[in-house]
Order: structure tokens, then sequence, then C-alpha cells
């Protein structure tokens, strides 16, 4: 029907396979699910429309990846993909990587930047990263390129954006199935670190990480995963206590028995550190202990017979152990002693007795013990009271210690009533309060130690193993001239969750200052307080 006006409607043309009956299916419903008006083919765009696509694609996904840092500088050296947990664990890392390209994620940056308020360890190494990182950028605009660091290599930010890398391996879409979760911090890490192989396939991509789990996850998805080992300890030197053993002849002992050193012509003492404590042999049944000097001389351990505290308790030593742990606390050319013991073999009692040994000598103008705030289990809160009520449950064994050495020998069983008046509100001392009144000796956290030096003072510190490198360092260099530190605890037992076994504040003390003059280190492997304590630390 022709429309007033100067132009026409034409018929429509009947598509393709449509019936002309109806109320009948079309036979595409029967042989293709998708009827033929609705497949794509109908739809799709000629070559020379779609053609441009693909190349500006390209174009941006090149750009995406050098203004994302996802191309490494130059094809020499590896890359490495620092965790949080690392920059934490030790700001300095940044110059341990020497030739080879360090790879710090946005998203590392943005949870460092949860903890720079923290008033703790945690929080001022976080500050420090970020001090450090602004100098190392601040020769550059372009912090995603690479900036040359000292040892070789360089240092650079990646950003991860997955919507500018549509062209992704198959490994990474395989990732994407298996992690669907893209706003989890570790699955974006180890999302970057595919883009980062996929685009330097000529070098090495590791991810360095403390995060056991994220490890976990990175070896299940084929990612080069490694932890930072710069200042773990080899792991004989955490698990072997024993004392080693020099073979001597019935001569050379006799020697050394009568004038208590001796110097061996040969290779007997190569291995041996200075201040090691070793057992000089002869045959199975004869034996002296010995410690190596500065000089090459072995020479025999000078202690007493006890350590006697006035109106307290004589501390005897009762192994091996304990024997070469007095002789190294009580050596004034010795300022430095670390101590690896399990639960139960004396370390803090015999500590805190040659310290009160010391002062009541007069060797020192005081005795300070303190141990670090880490907890066991679920925490408590909040607790009420002054300072000194805040720490006391963190600092009761050192309190029960004192307690037991200064405490006057009585009458074992129950107590009969005082019967003679006090004034009201009056309550028996301590023996050791009448020293703390005096600032003789001093019962203290660790959280007020930056800052201070520590003169002429015997220094114990308990528990010592559950520092980080950092905070053990922090110690050390506070303390001053004629001033004795000893570090007591066990490796196997690590409360925090920044440390482990080979890489706590006790180890990298140990291993890092081991062979100097003025530093000693005692392994006990006996335990005294009981057969229970005993037996549970050795089969529980």
């Amino acid at each position: 029907m022709a429309l007033s006006g100067s132009f026409s409607i034409p018929p429509l043309a009947p598509l393709v396979n449509r019936p002309m009956k109806t109320g009948i299916l079309p036979k595409s419903f029967h042989t293709n699910p998708i009827p033929v008006f609705m497949q794509p083919a109908l739809f799709e765009e000629s070559d020379a429309a779609s053609a441009p696509q693909p190349r500006k694609s390209r174009r941006a996904t090149s750009k995406a990846i050098e203004e994302f840092g996802i191309k490494a500088p130059s094809k020499v050296g590896k890359n490495f993909v620092l965790d949080t947990n690392v920059l934490l664990h030790d700001p300095a890392c940044l110059e341990r990587f020497k030739e080879n390209h360090i790879c710090i994620l946005i998203d590392v940056l943005s949870e460092l930047d949860k903890f720079k308020s923290e008033q703790s360890e945690r929080g001022a190494n976080a500050r420090r990263v970020h001090r450090r990182l602004t100098d190392i950028f601040s020769t550059t605009d372009v912090v995603t390129k690479g900036v040359p660091t000292e040892g070789g290599g360089t240092i650079r930010l990646v950003i991860y954006d997955p919507t500018s890398c549509p062209d992704n391996s198959d490994q990474l879409k395989q990732f994407y199935r298996i992690f669907p979760d893209r706003e989890r911090v570790d699955h974006r890490i180890l999302a970057a670190c595919f883009l980062l192989k996929q685009h330097n396939p000529d070098g090495q991509v590791a991810l360095i990480t403390k995060d056991i789990n994220l490890q976990l996850k990175a070896r299940a998805v084929s990612i080069d995963c490694q932890d930072y080992l710069n200042d773990k300890v080899d792991a004989r030197e955490v698990s072997n206590y024993d004392v080693r053993r020099v073979e001597v002849d019935s001569a050379e002992l006799h020697r050394f028995a009568s004038s208590g050193e001796i110097e061996f012509d040969d290779e007997r003492d190569g291995n041996i550190a200075i201040n090691e404590y070793v057992l000089l042999c002869c045959g199975d049944k004869q034996t002296i202990p010995a410690r190596l000097q500065f000089d090459g001389k072995f020479v025999r351990l000078n202690i007493p017979d006890g350590l006697k505290i006035p109106d307290g308790q004589t501390l005897k030593p009762l192994n091996l152990g304990q024997r070469c742990l007095i002789d190294a606390l009580l050596n004034p050319d010795i300022s430095l002693v670390t101590c690896y013991g399990h639960a139960g073999t004396g370390k803090t009692l015999v500590a805190v007795a040659a310290g009160l040994h010391e002062i009541f000598n007069r060797k020192y103008n005081g005795i300070t013990v303190s141990r670090p705030v880490v907890s066991m289990g679920d925490q408590l809160g909040f607790l009420p009271g002054s300072l000194d009520e805040k720490m006391r449950p963190w600092l009761q064994p050192i309190h029960d210690a004192l307690d037991l050495l200064m405490r006057p020998n009585t009458p074992l069983g129950p107590k009969r009533k005082q019967t003679k008046a006090k004034p009201d509100g009056a309550t028996a001392k301590k023996p050791y309060e009448t020293l703390m009144e005096q600032g003789i000796l001093e019962i203290e956290a660790l959280c007020y130690i930056r800052g201070r030096s520590i003169p002429n003072r015997f220094f114990v510190l308990d528990e010592a193993q559950q520092l980080t490198p950092q905070e053990a360092k922090t110690i050390v260099t506070r303390m001053s001239r004629d001033s004795k530190l000893v570090f007591v605890g066990d490796p196997a037992q690590i409360d925090n969750p920044y440390v482990d076994s080979r890489s706590n504040g006790l180890v990298y003390t140990r291993n890092r200052l081991k062979g100097q003059p003025f530093a000693a280190h005692i392994a006990l492997n006996r335990g005294e307080r009981s057969e229970l304590a005993e037996a549970g630390a050795q089969l529980m």
C-alpha cells in the first residue's frame, strides 16, 4: 500500500528457512538450538571494521607493560618480588640482592601503610622502608622504570592491573580459575609473578616471602618461591647442643690439669671459635672441660664452688653445661653471653644468680632482668593499674627466680599465722624488693629501651628467641662500657609470628658475633628442674 508523500516502504524480504505456515516450528529449531536469525554470523562486523581492534589492544598492552613496571630494565639478573613481611622483617633487604632486579608491588606499599603508625618495632620498620624508598626514587620521575642499586641491580615499583594486559598466558588464566578472589593481596602478588614471568621469558622470577601459607600457594601453581635467608643461620647450629670433644693423650691432659692451660701445635683447634667450650678427652673416662682463648690457648674453667647470695640460697652447678655457663658469666673479659637450652635446663636461674653474685661482690652497679612482651596463646586484653602492675604478669617468671634465690632457708610445711599486729595496709616485703627500691635491681620490659645507654650493669634478657634480629641489634647497641649482656632462650619455643628457630634475635646475635673475643656461647642440653619437666621437654 502506497503512502502519501515522496517515498514508499518496500515489502520485507522473507528470512531464510522461515516457515510460511503459522503454528509450525521451523526446521532450524530441530537441527540447531539457536535459530538462524539469532546466530552470531548475522551480527559479525566486516573484516575492515574489526581489523584495527587487535592492533589497538596490542599497543595498549605494550604501553601498560612499560608503564606498570612489568618489563625488567635489562635481561641480565633475576626478578625478585618482595612480600610485605620481608620488608618488615629487614628494612635493609633492599640492598641485599646485588645485581638482580627488585620488584615491589603497589599492593605491598598499601599493606606497609597499615603498619606505619604502630609504636612498635614493626611500625618503625615500616616507616624506615618508606623513607628508604623515597630516597631511592627521588632521583627519577618514573618509579616503574627501575633505579640502579649499589650492587649493580635495579629496584622498581610494579603495578598489577589485569584489565591492562588482556593477552594472558594459559598459566595465568588457569590461576584465575583456581584463585578467583583477585582482591586478596596474596593472590594479586601471585598473579603479578605470572605477569612478570610471561613478559620476562629470559629472566627468572622468584617470590621472596616469609609467609609459609603463601609459599605453599606459590609452589602449588608452579611459581618459584623462596624464603628470605640473609639472617637465617645454619640448621645444625640450632639443633646441635653437644659440647665439642678434642682428643688428647694422657701427657697433654696431665699437663693441662697441672698448669691450667695448653696450646696445640697441630690443627686440632682449627675449627673451634674463640671462647668456645670444649671437652679435652683421653679415652672415654678422662675428660676436662676447657675454653679456647683469643690467643689460641685452652684454659681451665674458673668457677667458684657455688654462687652465694647473701641471706639467700647458694646455687651450685649440676652439670657440665651449667659449669661452662657460670664460667662465661663470671669472666670479666666476656661482655656478651648467649645461651640455648630447652625448658628446665636452668638458663634463667643460673644467669640471674650469677648477676646477683656479681653485684654483691661489687663487680657491677646493678642488675637488670627483662624479657620480650610476647604471649603464648590468647591474650587477656588491657590490664588495669600502673605500669609496674601491667607488666607484672609478663615478668612473673623473673620474680619467681628472684624469690627462689633470695628466699632464706625456711622449713617446709604450712606456716602458722602471724599474730604480731602490723600497721594498716602494710605487707611483708619480699627480699628482692628492697634492692628494687634502691635501684640496684631492675625488672622491666623492653618497650622503652630504645635510646637508652646502659653502663656498668649486668643485663639478663630472658626469652631472647622471641626477638627479631632488629630488636636484638637495638639491645646490643644499648650496652655501654663495663656492662655484660646475657641472652638466654630456647630457639624451639617461638611465639612471635615474625621469626622462626633459625631467624630469631637469639640465634642471629650468636651467629653474627661468633668468634669475637668478647662473646661466648653455651648450649644446655640436660634438664634439672624435675624428671617430669625433662620428660615433657624430650617426649612432648
